[in-house]
């Protein structure tokens, strides 16, 4: 027995020194909020408060709590949508800069106490929080350490105020996975009736070192958001999306509230002193909270897959804003484009074709640490090169050619960041054929590419700060992207269709009439001169799916058309994009006037207003005039553009025939408190 016991001790203690030690963490390394934070990836951000109520997007902090009054406010139907939708968690704006507070604080009378919701009995924070344990999401605050309405902002009694405000939601509403604060701090205020502009020293007012502690007592599991974290920080833009390199540490100490250096928070440091991932915000709108103007600009799903990419796929996490409309609900185009997202999403990632791959490394640590963990579908074990090997290689072998346009790379992150540089290649007929070069991998990296058809793929890290540590390599064929075709036409009607896929068709017509497969196929830009329906689609000729019929009508170029009368800018009224717009001065007389270059037919006239985030100075009322030598004018049309403000789209108004060489548009009367007018696109329509 005693021969038989020392026997397997023998043989054990031989598999054991066959084990090599577990590599070291190299540089900093997440903690464990950290890391759960990380595996969320995808969240959703509900701006709702008394800017819902007044279209503003920062309010001023003087708004009547009255004001706040949803009558249809449907928690549930929030937080159903954008489960629906993927996402894993909810963050509130409890408090915005205005001060106005969403659950019944006592710490001010300008909360939801006041309000005429519930009589006065709501609380928004806990409904919301009830609804997401309900269902299974994380719940999150946003606490805007700025304050418009308090009295006391900027004293030591404010602080005290606003640490007790971020005590009463971390003790009140059951677990929270993120507390975020915004940057925006100290300007111009309500602050009791002051109404005065007040500063502060944002990188010590709010005593941050008591306000962590704060949180680490009451959230110990809690991730808090800033522009220097101490968790996760702001990615430096509010559009989405990361720098290609991208790394999740930074020198986190020289970063304060409102760091002028911002934008280095979009690729990190690769010398970084503390582990500092970014998250990537951004509103699926313009603007944060809800406006009925904004209504025809929920982002296009080609956007939204960008921003999906250009974030989770570039090692961050996104936070994708939902503004919650004026009844207290979602609003369905809104929730339209969520739900096509998480289908593409869906079908970009429906089968990993590398798990029917066999892998290979150039080097490998040894027993527990070899290649074909790549492939595994465990989060838990990962690849390492071997001790002092930083450059390698992985081939992925497959039975058979196999077709694919998307390669997603993880590092075990909980040993430290340490891919700088590599390289995905394809073997096609016999020879590597180079698909990418990049740098950094982190988290999560997600590659797009031109389908390729291969039996070998290989990833060689050409560079790395230590022993390369790999989690997960998976491959996936993502369709193709179908979708109504992009128009672009710029001032000499230069006509482009873009669709985001190559494989995809478009075919028109440009007389009005319904194509079809013999219609013609757009392949270049081209030039209409003249006023033009166009319709058109597009086709996938291997799927033989098409899209609707998108149709619009081109008016006549504007190549000749110049501006007589106009002040600096002003030109943006005719250079075709919408995007662009001019606000006049007092001089303008609130008009411009253009010289279409020759004399021409109308019979109407359109006018776009501005589509910018922060629009001002709509014209709700115009009188419009027509000459032919730009001296003697004939008032031809006057009225309203309707519900102009709220519907921020092309207006054409029409009118009896004319002839004119010049037309002049004049604002008789502007939205909002300043009296320069706006002019997004002026065009004119024929006869």
């Amino acid at each position: 027995m005693i021969k038989h016991y020392l026997f397997f001790v023998s043989i054990a203690m031989s598999m054991i020194s066959c084990m090599e030690d577990p590599p070291q963490a190299l540089g900093p390394v997440p903690s464990q909020r950290q890391l759960k934070w990380q595996e969320l990836e995808y969240y959703a951000f509900f701006h709702f408060n008394m800017n819902t109520f007044t279209d503003m997007e920062w309010g001023l902090g003087g708004e009547d709590p009255s004001l706040f009054n949803p009558t249809e406010l449907d928690v549930e139907q929030w937080v159903e949508t954008v489960k629906n939708a993927g996402m894993k968690g909810v963050i509130l704006t409890a408090k915005h800069h205005d001060g106005f507070c969403l659950w019944p604080t006592k710490t001010t009378e300008h909360s939801i106490k006041n309000s005429p919701y519930k009589n006065g009995e709501g609380d928004l924070v806990k409904e919301l929080a009830e609804a997401s344990k309900k269902h299974g999401l994380k719940f999150g605050v946003y606490l805007s350490p700025w304050d418009r309405n308090s009295e006391f902002y900027g004293t030591d009694r404010y602080v005290d105020i606003f640490h007790e405000q971020l005590r009463e939601l971390l003790t009140n509403y059951g677990p929270i996975f993120e507390v975020w604060f915004d940057g925006a701090n100290g300007g111009t205020g309500y602050y009791g009736g002051a109404n005065e502009r007040r500063e502060i020293d944002n990188k010590t007012y709010y005593q941050w070192d008591k306000t962590i502690a704060i949180v680490r007592e009451l959230q110990p599991e809690a991730v808090i958001f800033g522009d220097n974290g101490p968790d996760i920080r702001w990615v430096g833009n509010e559009e989405g999306w990361a720098n290609e390199t991208n790394w999740s540490i930074m020198r986190r100490d020289e970063i304060y509230p409102g760091w002028p250096r911002y934008k280095e928070l979009r690729g990190g440091h690769y010398d970084g002193t503390h582990w500092l991932p970014a998250e990537c915000d951004v509103s699926i709108r313009p603007g944060w909270y809800y406006h009925a103007s904004e209504d025809h600009q929920v982002k296009t799903l080609t956007h939204l897959l960008d921003i999906y990419y250009q974030s989770i796929g570039r090692n961050s996490n996104l936070l994708l804003n939902i503004p919650v409309d004026d009844r207290g609900l979602i609003h369905p185009k809104d929730s339209i484009q969520l739900m096509r997202l998480k289908e593409q999403i869906d079908k970009d990632f429906a089968e990993d074709l590398a798990l029917k791959a066999h892998v290979q490394a150039s080097s490998s640590r040894g027993r527990g640490y070899k290649a074909d963990n790549l492939n595994d579908s465990d989060d838990g074990s990962y690849w390492a090169s071997g001790q002092a090997i930083d450059t390698a290689s992985v081939v992925l072998k497959f039975n058979e050619p196999t077709t694919f346009n998307r390669i997603l790379l993880q590092e075990f992150i909980s040993l430290g960041q340490r891919v700088s540089e590599f390289t995905l290649e394809a073997e096609v007929d016999g020879k590597w054929q180079l698909i990418d070069s990049q740098t950094t991998i982190g988290n999560k990296r997600i590659l797009r590419f031109d389908t390729v058809r291969s039996s070998k793929i290989r990833i060689r890290i050409k560079a790395s700060k230590g022993e390369i540590l790999l989690s997960n390599i998976s491959i996936y064929n993502a369709p193709t992207l179908l979708v109504a075709p992009e128009i672009k036409r710029d001032k000499d009607g230069t006509l482009t269709l873009k669709v985001p896929d190559t494989k995809v068709q478009v075919y028109y017509t440009l007389d009005g009439s319904m194509p079809d497969l013999s219609s013609t196929r757009y392949t270049d830009p081209f030039i209409v001169e003249n006023e033009s329906m166009l319709k058109m689609f597009a086709y996938n000729p291997e799927t033989e799916q098409k899209t609707g019929i998108t149709e619009q009508k081109l008016e006549v170029s504007k190549k000749d058309w110049s501006i007589v009368k106009g002040g600096e800018k002003s030109s943006h009224v005719i250079d075709a994009n919408s995007d662009s717009f001019y606000t006049t001065s007092i001089k303008d007389q609130n008009q411009v006037i253009v010289d279409l270059g020759s004399s021409m037919g109308l019979k109407g006239f359109s006018y776009t207003p501005m589509q910018a985030r922060f629009p001002h100075g709509i014209i709700t009322d115009y009188e419009f005039s027509v000459s032919m030598d730009g001296g003697n004018w004939t008032v031809i049309s006057k009225g309203e553009f309707g519900n102009i403000v709220n519907n921020r789209i092309r207006q054409e108004i029409y009118f009896e025939s004319s002839k004119a060489r010049f037309i002049k548009l004049k604002a008789l009367k502007v939205a909002g408190e300043k009296p320069n007018a706006t002019y997004g696109e002026i065009g004119i329509l024929q006869n």
